[in-house]
């Protein structure tokens, strides 16, 4: 029983970190738009639910309403990565390794600044 109130606590507890950074981030926006936009565009000001408006609005067209990580998170793309990199021989491996330090600026072991033997 107490393992319930523990957890019941905890999702009261998220969803009221969930509304105070919705709140808190609204009021930025809508302190941002009334402090800029009059100004620069002769429009009027905004009020708050306009303002959550406007980072809906703002959400659905960058398309990060998902989430910060969208449908698939970085894991994914290392994962594949990784699959990749261990498929290939230690000669593959090696290969690509002195590409990556010749296009990233590093040098190739046992070669000069410049990459030359």
């Amino acid at each position: 029983m107490m393992w319930k109130r523990i957890w019941a606590a905890g999702i009261a507890a998220f969803l009221a970190m969930a509304v105070a950074v919705f709140v808190v981030v609204t009021a930025v926006v809508m302190q941002l738009w009334n402090w800029l936009i009059p100004g620069l565009f002769g429009t009027h000001a905004i009020d708050f639910w306009q303002a959550a408006g406007l980072l809906l609005l703002a959400r659905l067209l960058v398309g990060r309403l998902r989430g910060p990580w969208g449908w698939r998170s970085h894991w994914h793309w290392r994962s594949r990565l990784r699959g990749r990199w261990e498929s290939m021989s230690e000669e593959e491996r090696e290969r690509f390794r002195r590409g990556m330090r010749q296009r990233c600026g590093g040098t190739v072991h046992g070669a000069g600044p410049a990459g030359n033997a």
